[in-house]
């Protein structure tokens, strides 16, 4: 399976190369990724591969700039009340979706009246709970009552998820048809898509900004194999690749044709431990695991330098993270906490990789070796994107769960506290809704998350998610590995093209300049 999707992948990106630009015209680009897109509905994306290019379709009310600083959109801006309840957001005028018709504040409203909606069983809904009602004020103003004060409101909207979709589309389709008829107020249209294979997005020439988009089109290709995307843009077969492989950097910086890219990320990569099965409801095993990995090793081992140990739950540029230092690696002890666990000689388990691309292989074999060390035995296996959602993202039910060691990632988004946290260790956010996908369950916990986000004082606030941040330090409910930079390589000659801290892309103004 694997060997054919690489073949066609490999099809698709030579009929593109073909459309690379020449001269100083602007022409199209192949965008190589790392992984395939689960949706292109916003709403439903939990992934930020897919929220990404869902951009080449949609604009939100806000939009981060390239230092994830959230700047008006579709918004010209906003007003809030004293008790930080009440958000009201002057829209921009002329505005028009892919299909004709007015963007306006009725359609500002559908659209999140749909994520709110429990009735669609949409992902995001979690993402924007703390909605109370939306109302309109006029054509162009819109209102929005919060049922909680929300710090991040604007980052929040700012981040992908609430791109406005055209009211028709969403009157006349079901989630699937929104999920692959894109409509919205974007700088490209869509020309052709297969969520494993690619999806091609051509200018749209109405586009609201004068002069943009510079490039007629973007081929994004899901390419999981490191030397097949570093490959594709050697031989210009591509324009831009991420990840880039850590491994070939020397090749990229040796190539005077080509720029490598590293952007320090808030990429957390960590190893989720379903806290719902046994062994690991006891904190014991726990931390047997964290002691049993040495993360100075991995960094080394598995990215080549360019990641960071972890050394706290939150990355140190989010508001409210707290060092606590990189976790401590002694196996001895970790055999020790095992045999007063009642398992003096360790124990059998399933180690899974959220990701299919071969520096996650590398992570996971890593990980496999280190805890074999302590005597934890481990099957592992690698998931693609579909097979990720199916068996672990939308899994209903803890018991059920078919997941234990679970080797993924959480970019905080909105870069603040509440959503670096939240959606991974508060029990009301398990899967479907969110990915506590290691079920984690402190009431506690709960608790502190709810009175951080209602308390109005920064530094009483601070204080709060200090405690949330040495519980789970303590608890283990997750093993945290390494902060990821983020490392991307382009051809000299696209520009604009930039990496984000939070490892999205921002493409608004890419051109290709001889």
């Amino acid at each position: 399976m694997r060997k054919s999707l690489l073949s066609a992948v490999c099809a698709v990106s030579l009929a593109a190369a073909a459309t690379l630009p020449s001269g100083s015209q602007a022409r199209g680009i192949t965008v190589a990724v790392g992984s395939s897109f689960t949706t292109l509905d916003p709403y439903q994306a939990t992934d930020l591969l897919s929220r990404t290019v869902a951009k080449s379709f949609y604009e939100g009310l806000y939009s981060f700039d390239k230092n994830l600083k959230p700047v008006p959109q579709l918004a010209e801006s906003y007003e809030v009340s004293e008790d930080g309840l009440v958000y009201t957001f002057k829209l921009r005028d002329g505005v028009k979706f892919h299909d004709g018709t007015d963007f306006t504040a009725e359609a500002a409203k559908l659209n999140f009246e749909r994520v709110l909606n429990p009735d669609n069983h949409l992902s995001r809904r979690s993402f924007f709970n703390f909605i109370g009602r939306i109302e309109v004020v006029d054509r162009l103003h819109v209102k929005f009552v919060l049922s909680r004060r929300t710090p991040g409101f604007l980052q929040r909207l700012a981040n992908g998820s609430g791109q406005m979709i055209c009211p028709n589309t969403i009157k006349t389709m079901d989630g699937r048809g929104i999920a692959f008829n894109p409509c919205g107020t974007g700088p490209y249209l869509l020309k052709d898509y297969n969520p494993s294979e690619r999806l091609v997005v051509v200018k749209n020439p109405n586009y609201r900004v004068k002069g943009l988009p510079k490039l007629d089109s973007i081929t994004w290709l899901p390419v999981a194999e490191n030397a097949s995307r570093a490959a594709m843009l050697r031989t210009k077969e591509a324009a831009f690749i991420q990840p880039m492989p850590v491994e070939q950097v020397k090749d990229i910086e040796n190539d005077p044709e080509l720029k490598l890219n590293v952007v320090p990320s808030i990429m957390m990569r960590y190893l989720s431990i379903n806290n719902a099965h046994k062994p690991f409801d006891d904190v014991r095993v726990r931390k047997a695991i964290s002691l049993a990995i040495n993360r100075e090793a991995l960094c080394k081992v598995a990215f080549s330098g360019y990641a960071r140990p972890a050394t706290g739950v939150l990355p140190l540029p989010i508001p409210s993270a707290v060092d606590l230092g990189v976790p401590k690696y002694d196996p001895q002890e970790a055999k020790r906490l095992l045999a007063e666990a009642g398992f003096p000689n360790g124990f059998s388990t399933k180690l899974w990789s959220g990701y299919n691309n071969s520096t996650s292989s590398k992570v996971i074999q890593f990980i496999q070796q280190q805890l074999a060390q302590v005597g934890i035995k481990t099957e592992t296996r690698i998931l693609e994107a579909g097979q990720r959602v199916s068996l672990v993202e939308a899994n209903k039910v803890p018991s059920e769960s078919p997941n234990r060691l679970y080797y993924i990632g959480w970019s905080n988004s909105t870069v603040e506290p509440d959503w670096g946290m939240r959606p991974i260790f508060d029990s009301r956010e398990m899967p479907p809704k969110l990915s506590n996908e290691g079920y984690y369950n402190n009431p506690k916990v709960d608790e502190l998350f709810d009175k951080a986000v209602n308390e109005p004082d920064q530094k009483k606030r601070d204080a709060i998610y200090r405690e949330v941040q040495e519980i789970l330090w303590d608890e283990v409910p997750v093993a945290f590995l390494v902060f990821e930079d983020s490392t991307t390589a382009s051809n000299v000659h696209l520009k604009n093209f930039n990496a984000l801290p939070d490892t999205g892309m921002e493409f608004y103004e890419a051109e290709w300049v001889e």
